[in-house]
């Protein structure tokens, strides 16, 4: 490993020898200078890794020093050693972007620390990292092999999920494969799980069975409505628990997470069923039956799947909750977001504003339209990256910060999440089948009953059909269906674009945070 580089720069640099000397011993190679002046030509002609910068020194004060080394070398990190502490000289030499200072007298082992935090910082992180997933890695596939419980699941998730943003940071691609492995392999076993279990959960008395779609506002919303204090309730379309990760982190200084809890979308987890479940509070064949004017039969492609939003919500605050003062909004663009903000004065009289951003769910339907989008999100990484930076140039993240400043408590969630699809599965049907490829009903439906998960009677999982013999069937892990027509190009045009609608702990574990304001 090659030596790493150190100017020291000290008009008593010759008091410092026995520091220098410790230094070498440790595989540190350290030039001197005695002034401001040969300190800047040195740096003109050399290529150091990190520079020691007295702050007071004859000539060329240090801040001095610093000013005009900055201008050669902006990115390297510099130290500052003096016998000040007083504040104004620290803001001077912070604003002028030092890495770290020191107060003499100075030990040798903290000038060594200094070094090692500035110049092998990403080294050591990687290395603890690394060890620390090796570790880890054992564990979960431990916990894989004998999860059989909803907690059992929720917990196998978080700790991937949390593994996939550290290994992120590392840009380790050999470590990261490995995970994505792990993941694959976990997704198979739950999707044995939730075939196993979902029915059940639909009917009462079972104890294991998560919080779903169509339970979140009555269970997790209604009841932790003020009477005094207005709370937004924040629904993202199409966010998956690791890019909500993603967006906590940029809301670390502003709220605090008083409950980062976990619900399960119910099937499929599509636009349609999920969030018309979320809304309504009931299940999709109960919005049917009771509203079929609102429901549009599932092979019908048009965009109406989700315009009666608001009357739901209405329904379901009549039932549980009547007395209260609420709104909902979508926003489908900047242009609606900044409306909204503008309108903000007038949403804190309420007692519930519903909030719905569309804007995830469009990425990812983009990415699979166009070729740049795919490019800028080619995998889940680029894909958080690109979630990220959406959010913080959004109105969304100008009203979370502008309500936080007014104390207002918000909740955020999603309908349904996504994932990337790897593998095609053929299935023959009519014309009167569904065009998604995460799942598909229909009377007619031909496929490989070992490939899918399939419910023969879809008044079990209550889901609306269109005749008597139709049936759903739903996509496991990475795969998706593809009709027989034109298979190959279908296929091929599919393959590696995010999509929902199937089980995978993707679409289905969703995030359900409780946010305070920090201050």
């Amino acid at each position: 490993m090659k030596k790493l580089r150190i100017l020291w720069t000290d008009d008593e640099i010759e008091n410092l020898r026995p520091y220098i000397y410790f230094l070498s011993e440790r595989g540190y190679e350290v030039e001197t200078c005695f002034n401001g002046n040969d300190a800047v030509e040195l740096i003109r002609r050399n290529p150091y890794d990190l520079l020691l910068l007295d702050e007071h020194m004859p000539g060329l004060s240090g801040i001095e020093t610093l000013r005009l080394i900055k201008e050669i070398r902006p990115e390297m990190p510099v130290v500052m050693v003096t016998k000040s502490e007083e504040e104004t000289l620290m803001d001077s030499a912070i604003g002028s972007e030092i890495a770290d200072y020191l107060i003499k007298p100075v030990k040798p082992n903290q000038v060594l620390l200094v070094l090692k935090k500035n110049l092998e910082h990403k080294r050591l992180v990687t290395e603890k990292t690394t060890t620390d997933y090796s570790q880890e890695f054992v564990k979960i596939s431990g916990m894989i092999n004998s999860a059989s419980s909803v907690s059992d699941w929720t917990d196998i998730y978080r700790k991937i999920v949390y593994w996939e943003i550290e290994l992120d940071k590392l840009g380790d691609i050999g470590l990261y494969d490995i995970l994505q492995n792990q993941e694959y392999d976990a997704n198979n076993s739950f999707c044995r799980f939730v075939t196993k279990n979902y029915l059940s959960w639909l009917t009462p008395g079972n104890a294991d069975k998560p919080l779903m779609s169509h339970q979140i506002m009555q269970k997790s919303i209604f009841p932790v409505i003020s009477g005094s204090e207005p709370l937004f309730f924040i629904l993202i379309d199409n966010m998956r628990f690791d890019q909500w990760k993603t967006l906590q982190s940029e809301l670390s200084g502003i709220y605090r997470i008083t409950n980062e809890s976990v619900y399960f979308s119910i099937l499929p987890t599509s636009t349609q069923f999920s969030r018309n479940a979320i809304f309504s509070g009931l299940m999709p064949l109960s919005i049917e039956k009771s509203m079929p004017e609102m429901w549009t039969p599932d092979f019908v492609e048009d965009e109406g799947k989700n315009e009666f939003e608001d009357e739901f919500l209405r329904r379901q605050i009549a039932r549980y909750t009547p007395d209260i003062k609420w709104t909902y909004n979508k926003v489908n663009n900047g242009q609606e977001g900044k409306k909204l903000n503008e309108r903000l004065e007038s949403l804190l009289k309420n007692n519930l504003n519903v909030i719905v951003y569309n804007f995830v769910d469009i990425l990812s339907h983009a990415r699979t339209e166009m070729n740049l989008i795919r490019d800028l999100a080619a995998d889940e990484r680029a894909f958080r990256s690109l979630t990220r930076s959406w959010f913080i140039h959004s109105s969304l993240f100008e009203l979370l910060k502008t309500i936080a400043s007014l104390r207002v408590k918000v909740i955020i969630t999603t309908d349904h999440g996504s994932i990337k699809v790897t593998n095609p599965i053929k299935v023959v049907g009519d014309r009167e089948s569904s065009p998604s490829l995460r799942y598909k009903t229909g009377r007619s439906l031909d496929y490989d009953p070992a490939k899918v998960f399939e419910v023969r009677n879809p008044e079990k999982a209550f889901l609306p059909v269109t005749n008597l013999s139709s049936k759903y069937i739903f996509a496991l892990n990475k795969d998706y269906l593809v009709y027989h027509n034109n298979f190959n190009y279908y296929a091929s045009y599919y393959k590696d674009t995010f999509q929902h609608g199937g089980i995978s702990m993707q679409e289905m574990i969703l995030p359900l945070a409780f946010l305070e304001p920090v201050s």
